[in-house]
């Protein structure tokens, strides 16, 4: 069994987007621009945003965290989304999720155009990626599953790949990113019957739920291949959907929780950032 270490592996993108955003600035005279849009004082939203202005530091990227009061209204709200949508001088645009209950975030999203959506959310982006363009902007956290799979070499053509979860952000996603990859796969969810039969057939298990220990060893097939991309804080402390422990003992591979595919999230977001720089200095 060997530890997928996603810190290692995100230190090692990390490297790479230095060099390549010190050339980038010798060629432009500029660095990429990032512009987080946080509402209200949510504590997790207040660690991510943090984490992403860190690394944005750390890698040469000019980074803008814009607070908004948690009162604001709808319209107050897009118009400052607005602002820096038609700007010249923003490159990546993302508004931290979740936002208060009375904001719609699928109208605040929509006027991020699809050349500054680091996040990878937007129907054009989300379209490309159905499509296998290679044109778009994706996802962080199934670009860095990806990424991680190959740094370790994980073969993916031909395999069996069972995803648990799907949401619009992570698990269709990776279903799709996978599907490119050319895996066969299959998607389970909260409605999935007979589920332990459907994981044991994996080669690649994405589980992506949110619940703590969802996924246990009895439902792991010998030798597969495991990533952990769910979170459940617990009295304070972090946990996966996979029993780790047990699963430990049959896996050929796994990702931990933390260290496994959290570290990788905001460097995608970083790698994005820097992609739709040079897009718009191709434009320009």
């Amino acid at each position: 069994m060997q530890i997928i270490d996603g810190k290692k592996v995100s230190e090692f993108f990390r490297e790479d987007l230095k060099s390549k955003i010190t050339d980038f600035y010798a060629e432009s005279g500029r660095r990429p621009r990032l512009v987080v849009i946080i509402v209200g004082n949510d504590p997790a939203s207040e660690i991510y945003v943090s984490n992403k202005a860190k690394a944005a530091a750390e890698v040469g990227i000019v980074s803008e965290t814009v607070r908004l009061n948690e009162t604001i209204g709808q319209a107050e709200l897009e118009n400052v989304i607005w602002g820096y949508a038609k700007d010249d001088i923003t490159d990546g645009l993302l508004v931290q999720l979740p936002l208060p209950k009375h904001l719609n975030a699928e109208r605040a999203l929509a006027l991020i155009p699809d050349d500054k959506d680091v996040d990878g959310f937007s129907v054009g982006n989300t379209g490309r990626l159905c499509r296998f363009t290679g044109d778009g902007i994706y996802p962080c956290t199934p670009s860095g599953i990806i990424q991680l799979l190959k740094y370790y070499d994980i073969p993916l053509s031909g395999k069996r790949a069972v995803v648990v979860g799907r949401s619009n952000i992570l698990g269709k996603p990776v279903a799709l990113m996978l599907l490119n990859e050319d895996c066969t796969v299959t998607v389970c969810h909260s409605k999935t019957k007979n589920l332990k039969e459907i994981t044991l057939t994996a080669d690649i298990l994405v589980s992506a739920v949110g619940k703590k220990n969802v996924i246990t060893a009895d439902m792991i097939k010998d030798g597969a291949v495991v990533i952990d991309a769910g979170i459940t804080r617990e009295s304070g402390k972090i946990y996966g959907d996979v029993d780790f422990t047990e699963a430990a003992k049959k896996v050929s591979y796994i990702t931990p929780v933390p260290g496994g595919v959290g570290p990788m999230t905001i460097t995608m977001l970083m790698i994005n950032t820097y992609q739709v720089a040079v897009n718009h200095n191709e434009k320009r």
